[in-house]
């Protein structure tokens, strides 16, 4: 019985320091140090959250940049991360990608058979990527500059405006955050 009670003890003590007292502390840390990651990297327009730079968004209008797929059956849902598990060798994978090849070309008006970017058509591990590649926003140009009545070489400038690189890695665009400075050029 007293091993019991020691055991129950030591559970009590642990679960209190490893589930309250250090996850406070580091939060508390965080808060201090990296407010801006403590808190979600939440983009902020107008005093109202839009997003986080962290997690994409669906966007299908032809006005806006289009992000990466998501291969989450609700796309970019935070709280089911996760990808498809299919592989090249998967019919249902190649149908798929094979007919977001097609879409892209007839969106972007791309002739048949010409390249398309695979961040434009293939999903990224967690299905909640927010970036794509600098090549494949300057792809989606035309069309955005079309529906927007807008010149692309004024797109073209906002795209290396808010362009990224991270860790020598090639440049990406967040396209939430694209998106959001292409709507203060038509407002």
């Amino acid at each position: 019985m007293k091993d019991l009670l020691r055991s129950l003890l030591i559970f009590i003590v642990m679960s209190l320091l490893t589930g309250l007292v250090y996850p406070f502390i580091i939060t508390a840390i965080s808060d201090v140090t990296i407010p801006d990651k403590a808190r979600g990297t939440l983009i902020i327009s107008k005093d109202k959250i839009v997003g986080s730079a962290l997690i994409g968004q669906q966007f299908s209008d032809v006005r806006y940049f289009h992000g990466r797929p998501s291969a989450l059956g609700k796309p970019y849902d935070a709280s089911n991360s996760g990808g498809s598990n299919l592989g090249p060798s998967n019919k249902k994978f190649m149908d798929d990608v094979n007919e977001r090849i097609k879409q892209a070309r007839i969106e972007n008006g791309l002739e048949h058979g010409a390249p398309v970017p695979a961040d434009m058509v293939l999903a990224s591990a967690s299905g909640l990527d927010p970036h794509i590649s600098v090549k494949t926003a300057f792809l989606q140009t035309a069309r955005v500059a079309r529906a927007r009545g807008l010149q692309e070489t004024t797109i073209n400038k906002t795209i290396s405006e808010v362009a990224e690189r991270h860790l020598g890695g090639p440049e990406i665009v967040n396209v939430l955050k694209l998106n959001m400075s292409i709507d203060e050029l038509t407002h």
